[in-house]
């Protein structure tokens, strides 16, 4: 038995279907290109509208994050200076403290010696 190509059957089909296609079309082939030009016409004017409509959820969510983004940036700032209004207070406090200290080990010092505490150290700091 000889075996054919199955590409024979493919053309034959092929033919057979334009040949149907074209005996029963309900429409003409100028009716049919418009059907499709308009059709693609809609298709595009879709397209068209939901891009718009993407654009606009993207130029929303650019609002909300911008938003966000100054909110965020103003908390860190004022967290920043909070923080560094407590470094001044805490490097003042420490040096009252060493002023403290020398004018106390200063005075001991005196009193050790035995004599008087005058008060008129030359203390610089």
């Amino acid at each position: 038995m000889e075996q054919r190509s199955g590409i024979g059957y493919f053309l034959l089909g092929l033919g057979v279907g334009v040949a149907a296609g074209i005996l029963w079309a309900p429409r003409t082939g100028e009716e049919t290109r418009q059907l499709i030009a308009e059709k693609a016409n809609e298709g595009a004017d879709y397209v068209r509208a939901r891009t718009e409509e993407g654009k606009e959820y993207v130029r929303q969510q650019a609002d909300t994050l911008k938003g966000s983004a100054g909110d965020v940036y103003e908390k860190g700032r004022s967290t920043v200076l909070r923080h560094k209004e407590n470094l001044t207070a805490a490097v003042e406090a420490g040096k009252q403290a060493y002023r403290e200290a020398v004018s106390d080990l200063k005075s001991a010092a005196a009193t050790a010696q035995g004599g008087p505490s005058s008060g008129s150290g030359s203390e610089t700091v």
